[in-house]
């Protein structure tokens, strides 16, 4: 028995140290207004997209990837993957940053929000013809996009409840999110509660088209952005004109747009200038003192 019990227990080392993430839902029962969706969340990694997708989430949570103690600096990201509202590009929109934030130092949260249900096992397939015709693809994501903002809004207010259980200053949370994360993410930004105030928000190519309110509040966060000119989707301009609300409102704000690179870069590695953008997202943070340990 007793050889057992130490058997167990360097199993248990092994699994932290390989990087075993903690998965937190981020509601205690069934999530606020999609209390009847009774679907199975799953993954694709074969489609034409080429990389991981998660898709038919109906039960969001976070998941979280902590930084070696002896680094930690006590600043949290949520992190918001795109896919449309269809899918959410779990590696390079998700699991890739936390990775890269966790080594300087920053608690990352990866957070899971609720799509639009699939009806395929290939949930690539089914979205690629949507994504054609915006006007349609917003009109059927309607529903959902409220509810995906609730979630990110939910993740800041979570995190910065628990901070003392994460480690973290509940005054330095902040949330990151791309295409459709990047909604999400300035979603947060509009319409954050007291409790739920970012420290910071970086929407990184958004689509922002399908906000409801965009006026910028009177204490909004500092603002990141990126994105690429050759954006397919056309999205570049919504990045300037988040960037040029921020301004306009007096409050700070970064803009990164890159000649090349496309939509959805992520952590992809093209060879090309925008494959830095994480690099001068994270001077960003330090220029803000947000990588040096907390008091």
């Amino acid at each position: 028995m007793a050889f057992a019990k130490q058997i167990l227990f360097f199993l248990f080392v092994f699994a932290a140290r390989a990087g075993a993430q903690q998965v937190i839902p981020l509601y205690a029962g069934k999530a606020p207004g999609s209390e009847n969706w009774n679907w199975q969340e799953k993954e694709s990694a074969t489609n034409r997209f080429n990389t991981r997708v998660v898709y038919n989430v109906s039960s969001p949570t976070l998941t979280v990837f902590r930084p070696d103690p002896a680094t930690a600096n006590g600043t949290a990201v949520i992190i918001c993957p795109g896919g449309a509202f269809h899918t959410l590009s779990i590696d390079s929109e998700g699991i890739d940053v936390a990775k890269w934030l966790a080594a300087k130092g920053v608690t990352a949260f990866v957070l899971k929000y609720r799509v639009v249900r699939s009806r395929t096992d290939d949930p690539v397939a089914e979205l690629i013809p949507k994504m054609q015709n915006i006007k349609a693809l917003d009109a059927e994501n309607a529903p959902v996009v409220p509810l995906a903002i609730a979630d990110g809004r939910t993740a800041v207010e979570l995190v910065r409840g628990q901070a003392a259980r994460y480690g973290v200053n509940p005054d330095r949370v902040g949330i990151i999110g791309f295409s459709a994360g990047g909604t999400v993410a300035a979603g947060v930004a509009f319409s954050y509660t007291p409790a739920g105030r970012p420290a910071f928000v970086a929407p990184i190519y958004a689509y922002t088209g399908a906000l409801d309110k965009t006026t910028v509040p009177a204490d909004a966060p500092p603002l990141f952005v990126a994105a690429a000119t050759d954006d397919q989707l056309g999205f570049a301009p919504l990045s300037t004109k988040l960037y040029n609300d921020w301004i306009a409102a007096g409050k700070g704000a970064e803009l990164h747009l890159y000649a090349k690179g496309g939509h959805g870069f992520g952590m992809r590695k093209q060879n090309l200038p925008v494959d830095g953008w994480i690099e001068r997202f994270g001077e960003w943070l330090g220029f803000l003192g947000l990588l040096s340990k907390a008091p």
